[in-house]
């Protein structure tokens, strides 16, 4: 039985409806991810799953007794409240209760009270928020105010958690978080036990923890079971057998147009039928005509500039005791597109500042190249006037922009980021947050530059616009710097990554995150294989003994080590195979067992090629 369940639900504001007739269900230990566009009413949805909106029309149900707990976008805790605190909150009722039953509050039925305490479990919920601070490292005793974005998705988190929900509503909750902190909450979310309905538009986030996706699409909700990778190859499909289906749809009403026209026949009773539909066929077209279109991005690159963008020869910058880069050598030249990986505080924007000469080194060689033009994309949105219009923010002071050699009228440009023409002279404070994303992309490739720097450019930006960004940044010409949580939009678009290892320590490796990751599994595991092999220290008092001979290795480990390289290089070459499948459709074709199968297969893989690292390094090798 479903534990949420939605029948012809509409909700709308003002004449947008956001639903429409809309049917969901959400049944136990599922994994949702639910997407769509900007502004189509996912946030809405939630909200009215957590009972906190209410439907125009249709029917919410919920398995008696089921609890729901709800974290939003941004979560407010009261102001001066500790992590302790706020986390509590989660348990409130329990919390409350147990107080009421200690004082035994005069006019209190003590037996329902310890009833309904021992349902909660609020004997020991002291113990289950301090289990949820460990888990999720956080300092108790910490005020709130003082905590980043992303150790307040953190206590949200630990606050819905505590409460032991059997449905957990999330609304974008890798926003504001480190890479690390995402792959954490990955594993988080996959060991939850109750249902999971989450909005997000990370693509690798979805492949990793959903079950089943739901889009929502003007107003109607439509499920596809598997991870993300899944519902891409069926959607493929669904748009090919849609264009199919439009263009015999336009065939047919050109000839039933032309029928129409003949006039005397058409005037026939026994031809009403086929007036109908010829009426019919104009609304469907008239309809398909009127969908939201796509976004189309282009930018104006302007002057071409040197080959040498940078080069940094054992750079070091700090702020008083604090280092933020230390001994970096580096060299980017024009078209690189480098990814910075790195905690939130790291330095990632102090360090894009050096790389560019905005800031001067404190020792070490730093030479920037000729003819730069750079553009920044403001993560903080701290560059938008609320009150401006859209027109002006994108094009202060003139009514066109100039794009890739072309003149355009501000209006026609905006279209292609999406915005109606009729919104050109709309306040910025209307924008939702995708929205302002996508405002400042416009407003970025309006000016010319050689050199992009995009600092979180993918927050709330909905996939099909994540998916147009990186085309055009692929096929971009200048340089790029790009900070970014996004895995995929990384993997896709950088062509090296400058990854953050500690207080100053910058190392560059060749090609993507998932490169990184790659390396620094097998790294990590080499390393505590050679610790494992080390001889523990002699005591302090103790003579040091001679270094031990390096043990003999008996025959047939001698072959075992011989043959451990190949079975390395197998194992990699069946896993590039089982990764080309996995970033393909063809094998979203061949049926859920297959999936799960080749999924299997390529988790187990990384198991063994460590197995294997491990046992070469024991081995000598």
């Amino acid at each position: 039985m479903a534990l949420l369940s939605l029948s012809q639900a509409h909700l709308a504001y003002g004449h947008w409806p956001l639903l429409d007739a809309a049917d969901l269900s959400l049944e136990a230990g599922e994994r949702v991810g639910l997407i769509g566009r900007n502004g189509s009413g996912k946030s809405s949805l939630l909200k009215v799953l957590a009972g906190l909106e209410k439907l125009d029309d249709g029917l919410l149900q919920r398995e008696k007794g089921v609890r729901i707990v709800y974290v939003p976008q941004e979560p407010v805790f009261e102001r001066n409240a500790t992590v302790f605190e706020a986390v509590s909150e989660g348990v409130a009722e329990a919390r409350d209760l147990r107080a009421r039953f200690e004082a035994h509050a005069e006019g209190d039925d003590l037996d329902a009270l310890q009833t309904r305490i021992e349902q909660l479990g609020g004997w020991t919920w002291e113990q289950r928020v301090d289990e949820a601070l460990h888990r999720l490292a956080l300092d108790g005793d910490r005020p709130v105010a003082e905590l980043s974005g992303g150790y307040k998705k953190r206590v949200a988190l630990a606050q819905a958690l505590v409460a032991q929900p059997e449905v957990l509503l999330l609304d974008e909750p890798t926003n504001h978080l480190d890479l690390d902190a995402i792959l954490w909450l990955e594993e988080l979310l996959k060991n939850f036990e109750g249902s999971l309905l989450v909005i997000t538009h990370d693509r690798a986030f979805l492949d990793a923890v959903c079950t089943r996706i739901v889009e929502l699409d003007r107003g109607q909700l439509r499920g596809y079971p598997g991870n993300f990778a899944a519902f891409e190859a069926a959607k493929q499909r669904e748009l090919e057998n849609e264009a199919l289906a439009n263009a015999r749809a336009d065939k047919l009403l050109a000839q039933e147009e032309v029928w129409i026209r003949k006039g005397v026949e058409a005037r026939r009773t026994r031809s009403v039928a086929r007036i109908a539909r010829l009426v019919k066929l104009r609304e469907e077209h008239a309809q398909r005509r009127n969908l939201q279109g796509k976004a189309q991005l282009q930018v104006e690159v302007g002057e071409r500039s040197g080959k040498l963008v940078a080069e940094l020869d054992n750079v070091r910058k700090a702020f008083g005791e604090r280092v933020i880069v230390d001994g970096l050598t580096a060299t980017f030249l024009r078209g690189d597109k480098v990814g910075l990986i790195g905690p939130n505080g790291a330095g990632k924007t102090t360090l894009l500042k050096l790389i560019l000469g905005e800031l001067t080194p404190d020792s070490g060689r730093l030479q920037t190249g000729t003819r730069l033009t750079v553009a920044h994309f403001d993560q903080m949105r701290a560059g938008l006037d609320l009150d401006a219009t859209l027109a002006d923010t994108i094009s202060p002071g003139s009514e066109f922009v100039e794009v890739g050699g072309q003149r355009q009228h501000v209006n026609s440009y905006m279209v292609n980021f999406l915005f109606s023409p009729a919104r050109a002279n709309s306040p910025v404070r209307t924008l939702s947050g995708g929205e302002r994303n996508r405002l400042l992309l416009a407003r970025l490739f309006a000016r010319p530059a050689n050199v992009l720097v995009l600092d979180e450019p993918t927050n709330d930006l909905d996939i099909e616009t994540l998916d147009l960004l990186e085309e055009m940044l692929i096929d971009y010409p200048g340089t790029v710097f790009l900070v970014s949580h996004d895995r995929r939009f990384l993997d896709r678009v950088v062509t090296s990554t400058l990854v953050h290892e500690g207080p100053g320590r910058w190392r560059e490796f060749e090609g993507s995150v998932q490169d990184w990751l790659t390396q620094s599994a097998r790294a990590a595991a080499a390393d505590k294989a050679a610790k494992k092999a080390e001889p523990p220290p002699a005591p302090a008092a103790a003579p040091v003994a001679p270094a031990a001979p390096k043990r003999k290795l008996s025959y047939k480990e001698q072959r075992e080590l011989e043959a451990l390289p190949s079975q390395i290089a197998a194992l990699e070459a069946e896993q590039a195979q089982l990764q080309a499948l996995l970033n393909g459709s063809e094998l979203y074709t061949q049926g859920a067992a297959r999936i799960a199968e080749v999924t299997a297969r390529a988790g187990a893989i990384d198991d063994e090629l460590l197995a294997l690292l491990e046992r070469w390094e024991a081995l000598g090798g």
